[in-house]
């Protein structure tokens, strides 16, 4: 995966074209994501949460391993351990992050969840600007948890699975930081076989269930084509052709399209004070993104999984 500071030319478009398209290309991933886990979270009642996740990230391990055919690559023991952790941490995130739904709105679940990321942005900074995002971000979180009488009415169990997937999205920075350098898309595509690995003890009855059943393991792929593979591969583009600036500010629109796609797919209404509480923590997010970038580059594996 290209640096957000390559050049901003390439092969398939011209460089007066290339900024706008990967623009585009971000934002089209972050919409083919959200849609994907709506669609995803409609197949809850049939397969249940975990089987929606073994059957995402399997179908996903597939889907990649035929693109980049890890097996050509050469890996050291110790690198195979650190891509076997880093698919560990990957698939962890995807089951809270699944399980989370199962109570909580989509657009809020995914703004919980960017509090990891917030945190590896922020981490180590004392430029008192930085306050300012994490004072935004606590703010948000703390209109949105379940912290006491009359603050809100959000299940504790999903929202502490939410709170687990942001902590596994911080690990999953930090040690995408250590493969990173390895074999670009022949990693992922190992690091997510590792993650369907992780998935499996928990969600083998309702993929086995999926797997017997044409229309639902359709569905199923669909639902990894949407969340995965589209959305890499858009978000490999925008990396090699953004500031890191502009990719992590565009980034943090996400749990505003969660909100959204929640909204119109699966008809979740939210009430005044959360989309203050998700505007507040996109704007936490944005503003520690825009700050990180000025002192170092977007690391590829903080392109959201």
């Amino acid at each position: 995966m290209s640096s957000p500071a390559a050049s901003s030319q390439s092969a398939g478009a011209s460089p007066d074209f290339a900024f706008p398209l990967a623009v585009a290309a971000l934002v089209g991933s972050i919409v083919a994501l959200c849609v994907g886990t709506s669609f995803a979270k409609g197949l809850f009642a049939e397969v249940g949460a975990a089987g929606v996740t073994t059957l995402r990230v399997t179908i996903s391990a597939l889907i990649l391993c035929a693109l980049w055919r890890p097996w050509r690559a050469r890996f050291s023991a110790k690198d195979l351990r650190s891509v076997a952790l880093f698919g560990a941490v990957l698939g962890t995130m995807n089951l809270l992050f699944y399980l989370a739904l199962r109570t909580v709105p989509l657009g809020i679940t995914i703004a919980i969840e960017f509090s990891g990321p917030l945190a590896v942005a922020v981490a180590g900074s004392r430029r008192a600007l930085d306050l300012v995002w994490v004072g935004l971000a606590v703010l948000g979180l703390g209109l949105l948890l379940p912290l006491g009488h009359g603050t809100s009415a959000l299940d504790p169990v999903g929202v502490a699975c939410a709170l687990g997937a942001a902590a596994c999205w911080a690990a999953y920075i930090i040690l995408g930081k250590r493969v990173g350098h390895l074999h670009g898309g022949r990693t992922i595509a190992l690091a997510m076989c590792a993650a369907a690995l992780v998935t499996l003890p928990f969600g083998a009855p309702g993929a086995a269930k999926a797997a017997f059943d044409p229309t639902l393991l359709a569905m199923a792929a669909g639902v990894a084509v949407l969340s995965s593979a589209i959305p890499y591969s858009l978000e490999i583009f925008s990396l090699k052709h953004l500031p890191s600036q502009t990719f992590g500010v565009l980034l943090c629109l996400e749990p505003a399209v969660g909100s959204l796609a929640g909204l119109a797919i699966l008809g979740e209404r939210l009430a005044l004070l959360e989309w203050i509480a998700i505007g507040a923590i996109v704007m936490a997010c944005g503003g520690a993104a825009a700050s990180a970038a000025r002192r170092r580059p977007v690391p590829p594996a903080a392109v959201a999984p």
